[in-house]
């Protein structure tokens, strides 16, 4: 027993030690590895990134318009009578004087007759009564000036007679004429508010058809009155651009010029009613369609323009990330005077060269490292590569 003890103590003492030792190994030698390697650098945050422009900048007035056509006709009989033809199809392009309707001419052409027949009578008469002066005069001494004064105001009597019959013969043809309904436009014919074998009267409000030009055709819009002196001074050079887009504003229709400005301001609204007209040959615009509309006022030369995706919002207003030599992001507080089309122009803050971060914001702070890709002219594909 006395032998066994030392042999104990020295095992005890030496798994003591072989522990303490596989324990600096492990934990002691992989700090002081740590050490020399230094604190651990933070990974850098991928963002996409656009560069500031130095631009022409063209500055539209945006509404909603309704396309009206460009003249537009209701088309009514002027006499009485039943239909007879229709000589046109609902949506045809009719021509100016091409036929439309027939009414039944046959007692209109009957007074045309007559007032002709009554001409005739009248000017035998007149032939008659000039005969009879001429042989009164003729008679000289033997005839009496009652005579002669009596005939000559007979003949003055049928000139004037056959004058009025000339007067009647071209009332009658004119409402003979009324019978052929003619297209008093060019445009395109809507549908119709009768049919064949009707009767229609000169009296009734209700029209035949209604035609309406399309080519060219106008846009009726409003401006806010803030913006009239901008347009008057645009219209001194010329008249603007107007384009016309679809509600969505994702299709343009038509580009065309703006042609009036309405005589006075709506102070309901604090707007301006506008009237832009465009060629429309490819019928792209239709009479009572509703549409975007954008009005070029003014172009802004050399300004400082950057995507709509740079601009943030915060309770402080509006800021922009940059990326510095050092690839970190650096905060810029912004002031927008316009934005359109994706793009927004920047009168404070920044300056054109300067990268803008415009994907992958929501992970960046001041100062935070960051990788860069170069954002796509598609905002669709504005995803985050990493260099």
């Amino acid at each position: 027993m006395k032998k066994s003890r030392p042999i104990l103590w020295l095992l005890t003492v030496a798994a003591v030690a072989l522990a303490g030792y596989y324990g600096w190994q492990t934990y002691g030698h992989g700090k002081a590895q740590t050490a020399q390697k230094g604190p651990s650098r933070p990974a850098a945050v991928p963002v996409s990134v656009a560069p500031v422009q130095k631009v022409d900048f063209p500055v539209y007035l945006t509404g909603l318009g309704t396309v009206q056509g460009f003249n537009t006709v209701q088309v009514r009989t002027r006499v009485d009578g039943q239909i007879d033809k229709l000589a046109f199809k609902e949506g045809q392009i009719v021509q100016q004087g091409e036929l439309l309707i027939s009414i039944d001419p046959r007692p209109y052409q009957a007074a045309l007759d007559q007032a002709k027949a009554k001409k005739a009578q009248d000017e035998a008469s007149l032939a008659n009564a000039n005969l009879e002066l001429q042989r009164a005069t003729k008679l000289g001494e033997f005839a009496t000036a009652q005579r002669v004064d009596t005939q000559r105001s007979t003949v003055a009597q049928l000139t004037a007679q056959i004058a009025a019959d000339d007067a009647a013969i071209a009332n009658a043809q004119t409402q003979l004429d009324y019978t052929q309904v003619k297209a008093p436009i060019t445009g395109v014919a809507g549908l119709r508010q009768v049919d064949i074998g009707n009767i229609v009267n000169a009296s009734s409000q209700t029209g035949i058809v209604t035609i309406s030009q399309v080519e060219p055709i106008a846009v009726i819009f409003t401006a806010p009155e803030d913006q009239l002196p901008y347009i008057n001074e645009g219209q001194k050079s010329g008249a603007l651009k107007a384009i016309a887009l679809t509600t969505d504003g994702k299709k343009t229709l038509a580009e065309g010029k703006l042609a009036v400005i309405n005589n006075q301001v709506d102070t309901t609204s604090g707007t301006i009613r506008l009237k832009a007209v465009f060629d429309n040959k490819d019928h792209a615009l239709w009479p009572g369609q509703s549409v975007s509309t954008r009005l070029l006022v003014r172009t802004l030369k050399d300004a400082v323009v950057v995507p709509d995706d740079a601009v943030q919002h915060s309770t402080n207003g509006l800021y922009a990330y940059t990326v510095n030599q050092d690839n970190k992001a650096e905060v810029h507080k912004v002031k927008v005077s316009y934005a359109i089309d994706g793009r927004s122009v920047i009168e404070e803050g920044l300056s054109p060269g300067q990268q803008v971060i415009v994907g992958g914001q929501f992970k960046v702070q001041p100062g935070s490292l960051v990788s860069t890709a170069v954002a796509s002219s598609d905002p669709a594909q504005n995803k985050v590569r990493q260099e």
